[in-house]
């Protein structure tokens, strides 16, 4: 990417994150601008303290002007106090409710992405988008920002200061902040990437580390504890040395601070101390000591801006990534689906469908079928044939390239996906569980379900043959992804689920291939009764379990090779019947 392009790229997220964060916040932020306008101005106070000591409270032996500003300085560090506390409640509570407010609007925006988009995407990846990349917004609106105009207003405030006390030790002080500002922007066009490409690794490296914990068996069971031990401990040493690489820079930002302000207190005592020796000059102890805190009070901000700046820079990219997501369409950003599906009766028709995941390498090619209302549509082929692709069109999660998907004589593209997948259900074959209890996983199309819609799905789906044997039956925690049940157990509660959502169209993804024999035979009876009046798609494995649709697709490399009936494709001898007798000899 050119440097132009990402200049531009910085600079739409900086006004991105201005009309975003700032702007919306401008009165609490003109609040805390006062704030901090009040406690700068305190803070001036007390390096103009030694100046009125020495030069007029200790040769005047005056008590009552010691007093007097010993109580102006107890104010001031008071007022100080009390504005650093009001900042932090004010602004820092604020930042971290932004924080959550913008990981809720990430966490929307993701969920409402594209089937397609997260099939190319890892889940760790995005978790560590919605929880990670959006902390450094806090610095925004939160104490970084505050500092960051608060040491602009006290080196202002100090600057003026120095050229009432003396305009010629101020010149020269002024020489080596020139060259630390230069140095300072300098370092933080170079730390920017640095946080950026941070995230990245940090993504890669959580989901990675999510993948290892949801597969723990699979990596135990081929004894690979060792190789994914290495896997993760080379992202992280690939996180420390971009860690290291930006603290480097840093440091020398810090460093270079430091230094530059000895140099400049050993030039001042330098020349400084000679003026005062010097009778004719007007420049008195207590104006140097008084210069010297107060060069300090001009200095110590901008070191300290130093580190807000490596703050605000991580925010920003951050943000870059932030707004790199949620500027990725959402599914429902398509202006094409506006029309709402009335009462849905499920006639499917599908007119030369062509799709690609990739470009350049289409999968499927020219699919033409009519799936009636009520129907049931068994797609039958060998892996990666493309009856997943076609299940997945149906169910609007995926797009045609080309040709049409048509629902009651609706193209499916300009149906709203609201409208559609409320009467849509799905079953797949490695049905997902969410952790908690077997009531809730039931539950989760219909929250509002009576108790005796609940019971009528658990019996239709034959739930209550193990739940009656555990001690809190529906009420039995599950695990993460189901993990204390079987998988028949986990398939029969995902057919439940189906059941009660009471769908007008429905994808069965070998709804019954994690079963045993008994508990087939069960479920068999109870998918009769689910499909009944209902559209249905059937990715079907297990040959004996499709006899009775009512047409039969065998897809082959992205191609209807035969359809038509059970006892239709038997006769005719052709792959259907080849794989058929195959499977029934096993």
């Amino acid at each position: 990417m050119s440097k132009q392009k990402k200049d531009k790229e910085s600079l739409a997220t900086v006004r991105a994150a201005f009309r975003r964060f700032i702007w919306p916040r401008r009165k609490m932020l003109l609040i805390g601008l006062l704030l901090v306008f009040i406690n700068r101005l305190a803070g001036l106070v007390l390096p103009a303290a030694p100046k009125y000591l020495l030069d007029t409270v200790l040769p005047q032996e005056d008590s009552g002007l010691l007093y007097a500003l010993l109580g102006v300085v107890a104010l001031a560090v008071l007022v100080q106090s009390i504005t650093s506390f009001s900042l932090v409640r004010l602004l820092s509570v604020e930042a971290q409710y932004m924080i959550a407010e913008l990981r809720s609007e990430v966490q929307k925006h993701i969920i409402n992405l594209p089937v397609k988009f997260f099939d190319n995407t890892k889940s760790g990846t995005l978790v560590s988008r919605i929880m990670t990349d959006v902390e450094g917004v806090r610095n925004l609106v939160g104490t970084g920002f505050t500092q960051l105009i608060g040491g602009v207003l006290t080196s202002i405030g100090a600057l003026i200061i120095l050229l009432n006390i003396s305009w010629q030790l101020t010149l020269l002080s002024i020489v080596p902040m020139i060259l630390f500002v230069f140095v300072a922007i300098r370092a933080f066009g170079q730390i920017r990437p640095i946080f950026r490409e941070r995230g990245k690794i940090q993504a890669d490296v959580t989901g990675r580390l999510t993948e290892a914990m949801g597969g723990i068996r699979v990596i135990k069971g081929f004894h690979a504890e060792s190789s994914e031990i290495g896997i993760f401990r080379n992202g992280v040493v690939r996180l420390f040395e971009n860690i290291k690489s930006s603290l480097t820079a840093t440091a020398l930002v810090t460093s270079a601070g430091t230094f530059l302000a000895g140099i400049t207190t050993v030039g001042l005592m330098a020349i400084g101390g000679p003026m005062i020796m010097d009778d004719a000059n007007p420049l008195t102890t207590g104006d140097l000591i008084s210069f010297i805190f107060y060069l300090a009070a001009l200095i110590f901000p901008l070191v300290q801006m130093s580190n807000i700046g490596s703050q605000l820079t991580e925010a920003f990219a951050g943000l870059d990534r932030t707004e790199e997501i949620l500027r990725t369409a959402k599914e429902t950003d398509d202006p094409r689906r506006t029309e709402e599906l009335g009462d849905l009766k499920g006639h499917f028709q599908f007119e030369d469908v062509r799709f690609s995941y990739d470009e350049g390498k289409e999968v499927l090619h020219g699919i033409t079928f009519d799936a009636p209302a009520g129907s049931v549509t068994a797609l039958v082929g060998s892996s990666g044939s493309g009856k997943t692709t076609i299940a997945s069109l149906a169910a609007t999660f995926l797009d045609p390239d080309s040709g049409r998907i048509l629902v009651d004589g609706q193209d499916l593209r300009e149906v709203t996906l609201t409208s559609f997948r409320s009467r849509l259900g799905v079953v797949l074959q490695d049905d997902f569980l969410f952790e908690g209890t077997i009531r809730e996983n039931i539950l989760f199309p219909r929250p509002d379900a009576t108790e005796e819609q609940l019971v009528e799905a658990v019996k239709a789906a034959y739930v209550d043959e193990f739940t009656n044997r555990f001690e809190d039956g529906l009420d039995t925690l599950i695990g993460e992804r189901g993990v204390k049940l079987s998988g028949g157990q986990r398939q029969r509660i995902a057919i439940a689920r189906a059941i009660l959502a009471d769908p007008k169209v429905l994808i069965l993804d070998e709804a019954t291939s994690n079963l045993d024999t008994l508990s087939e035979s069960y479920i068999q009876q109870s998918l009769a009764e689910l499909m009944k009046g209902r559209t249905t798609f059937v990715i079907a494995h297990r040959l004996s379990t499709i006899r009775k649709a009512d047409q039969i697709l065998v897809i082959d490399e992205g191609l209807i090779e035969e359809r038509g009936t059970h006892d239709e494709l038997i006769a005719a001898e052709g792959k259907y019947y080849q794989l058929y007798t195959y499977q029934s000899r096993i």
